[in-house]
């Protein structure tokens, strides 16, 4: 269970990195501002300084889950697992804030949330078992 939860953990690590890209990098292109509902570019641009930041902050979630991953397999197992834990715990949480804040964004939310939630719960049932 400990591979299967890092694997689900670093598939959330990918998502996050493509949403740091949307997010930091392509933000006022069609497919960024139509996954965003951020309208016209001009509309795209006036969010693009939070928009950015956002993304980075999407980024280092996914950099500490992958550096988790590494320590674990480098057989590191409590600093990985507390870096994959905080990662992924982190990413399961700012979800809930968006399904919660934002009823109408709950795909977005599980989108974002479930695949680092059943990593969390595959990894948790692995490292006690």
């Amino acid at each position: 269970m400990v591979i299967t939860g890092l694997v689900l953990t670093g598939v959330a690590a990918l998502i996050h990195v493509f949403i740091f890209y949307l997010e930091s990098i392509a933000w006022t292109s069609e497919r960024a501002r139509r996954t965003f509902g951020t309208g016209t570019v001009e509309e795209a641009k006036t969010q693009h300084a939070l928009a950015f930041n956002q993304g980075f902050y999407n980024l280092f979630l996914a950099v500490a889950v992958v550096l988790g991953i590494a320590f674990v397999a480098a057989g590191n197992t409590p600093v990985g697992a507390t870096l994959v834990f905080t990662g992924a715990g982190s990413m399961v949480a700012a979800s809930l804030v968006l399904g919660i804040s934002s009823p109408d964004k709950l795909g977005a939310a599980l989108k974002q949330g479930l695949v680092p939630a059943l990593g969390i719960v595959a990894l948790a049932i692995g490292l006690l078992g």
